[in-house]
C-alpha cells in the first residue's frame, strides 16, 4: 500500500512544483508567489523532489 502513496505524493508535489515555478516566473498571477524569484528557483526543486518520490514509489513496486 505504501508503494502507490508515494507514487500519488510525488505526482502531487512535482505538479505543486510546476505551478509554484510558473507562479515565481510570473506565468500565473493572482497571489503573492507572482513574479517572485524565491518560487521561481524553489518550484524546480520542489518538482524534482517529486519526480524522486515518484521514482522511489515505482522502483520498490518493481522489485517486489
Amino acid at each position: 500500500m505504501r508503494k502507490p502513496v508515494l507514487v500519488a505524493i510525488g505526482s502531487l508535489v512535482v505538479i505543486m512544483g510546476v505551478v509554484f515555478t510558473l507562479q515565481g516566473v510570473g506565468l500565473i498571477g493572482g497571489s503573492a508567489m507572482t513574479g517572485s524569484t524565491l518560487w521561481a528557483i524553489l518550484g524546480p526543486i520542489i518538482a524534482l523532489l517529486g519526480i524522486a518520490l515518484i521514482v522511489v514509489g515505482l522502483r520498490s513496486r518493481t522489485n517486489n
